[in-house]
């Protein structure tokens, strides 16, 4: 099993900064892709932003210069660094990440995690 962990979520005021951070336990070979989504009440889930092996980054329009995901591959740690927080950027985040097993010959897995709160005030 690969289990993720979201963490670093909390309520704050608007231009605030929040740090996520997602931690990959278990039979963890190895990490391509780590994503972070998030979903608002009444809305679909959206994509954020997107992390692969080369350190290579992708972000919704919406987040771009204002949030910045990273990794530590040691650690099987991804991190999204949120700033210039907004209200419309209030939304339960998760974390996503793919890879492989420790599993001979290595399985794929594909995980979530139970999310973490963001809430932004006016």
């Amino acid at each position: 099993q690969v289990q993720l962990v979201e963490s670093g979520g909390g309520l704050v005021q608007a231009g605030g900064s929040l740090r996520l951070s997602c931690a990959a336990s278990g039979s963890v070979r190895s990490i391509s892709t780590m994503c972070w989504s998030r979903q608002a009440p009444g809305k679909q889930r959206e994509l954020v932003a997107r992390i692969i092996n080369t350190g290579s980054t992708n972000y919704a329009d919406s987040v771009k210069g204002r949030f910045t995901i990273s990794r530590d591959n040691a650690k099987n740690t991804v991190y999204l660094q949120m700033n210039s927080l907004k209200p419309e950027d209030t939304a339960v985040y998760y974390c996503n990440a793919d890879g492989l097993r420790y599993d001979w010959p290595p399985t794929p897995y594909n995980s979530w995690g139970r999310g973490t709160q963001v809430t932004v005030s006016s």
